[in-house]
């Protein structure tokens, strides 16, 4: 009889772990009915990945650990749009290396972190319309006798990125002879040309410009752009692959900040005149 009573609890041990394992970490039901707007409505909360270490787009405050940015600023607007209230939301930090897994392991909702809409990432995540046009060019020192991307088409050059990113890809069509050396997040690669560690930095000018803001000496700037864009790409919000009724609610919802005004007002807060 105790052997029959041990293996029933063995059993529905076993079966709640198989229903547990049948649930992604924002909550919901592997097979549940409802679409993914009536389970962030039924959650009461959208939960959404953004980067921690991009001043202008998104920083953690070490003061008080909250993440500021343009792109937080964007999705409180959105919570606020889907759910009536812009603090009914949850960011998770991710990085050019994590963000497509998070989305594909529905660890969020989506993403908004400075996510380059390409052909390739395309097969794997779902875009929303671009929010950003922006283009790829070289952070350097102020001293620096770097001029464009063929100064650093030489051996004893190092370009420094972030990993997950398409520099990769962009400096084997244009400087093959650079080195470059891939960091966990664009932070690290900063810091790592900061400390002479490379000649120069490649990622979007937008995410530079807060690079020079953030390193400022006495008002003057230690770091400079240099070079036109060697690409011009477009910034989108990204979804798991198939959430084709949230990417057409966050399509109308660009398009009216857009048209409203308030996508005007975000970007003159973080960025200013600046057009990139």
């Amino acid at each position: 009889m105790r052997k029959k009573y041990t293996m029933l609890l063995m059993s529905m041990l076993l079966l709640t772990i198989a229903l547990i394992g049948c649930s992604n970490s924002n909550g919901s039901s592997a097979d549940s009915d409802l679409s993914q707007i009536e389970q962030i409505k039924e959650r009461d909360k959208l939960i959404v990945g953004v980067k921690y270490d991009l001043f202008l787009f998104g920083l953690k405050n070490p003061l008080d650990n909250k993440v500021e940015g343009f792109e937080i600023d964007l999705m409180k607007a959105l919570a606020k749009d889907l759910l009536g209230d812009e603090d009914k939301i949850e960011f998770k930090e991710v990085n050019s290396k994590t963000r497509i897994d998070m989305l594909k392991n529905g660890d969020v909702d989506l993403v908004a972190a400075t996510m380059t809409i390409t052909d390739e990432r395309k097969k794997v995540v779902d875009f929303s319309e671009p929010y950003l046009t922006v283009g790829q060019t070289l952070l350097v020192p102020v001293n620096s006798q770097i001029e464009d991307i063929k100064d650093v088409d030489v051996k004893d050059k190092v370009v420094v990125t972030a990993k997950g990113s398409v520099v990769g890809n962009i400096m084997k069509a244009e400087a093959p002879n650079a080195q470059v050396r891939e960091y966990e997040n664009f932070g690290e690669a900063f810091t790592a040309l900061k400390s002479g560690k490379g000649d120069a930095l490649m990622t979007h000018n937008s995410i530079q410009l807060g690079m020079i803001k953030q390193s400022e000496e006495d008002g003057e700037p230690t770091f400079k752009i240099v070079g036109d864009p060697v690409t011009r790409e477009d910034i989108g919000l990204a979804f798991h692959k198939g959430n084709d009724e949230l990417v057409e609610y966050a399509n109308t919802f660009i398009e009216k900040i857009k048209q409203d005004g308030t996508f005007d007002e975000l970007y003159d807060k973080w960025f200013g005149e600046q057009q990139f």
